[in-house]
């Protein structure tokens, strides 16, 4: 399987404070991480 690079973007402020390696396949991932600009945990989802 051929892996991707996405960044995980804020929800709340739309920084893109994370970068993961998921599969091709995979549905767009949501979790819940810390934000640096918000400071606090907010859901972050998968960009390209």
């Amino acid at each position: 399987m051929a892996k991707v690079k996405m960044a995980l973007a804020c929800s709340v402020c739309g920084a893109r404070n994370y970068h993961v390696s998921v599969s091709k396949q995979s549905d767009r991932l949501t979790l819940r991480k810390y934000c640096k600009h918000c400071g606090k945990n907010t859901l972050h989802r998968a960009t390209r």
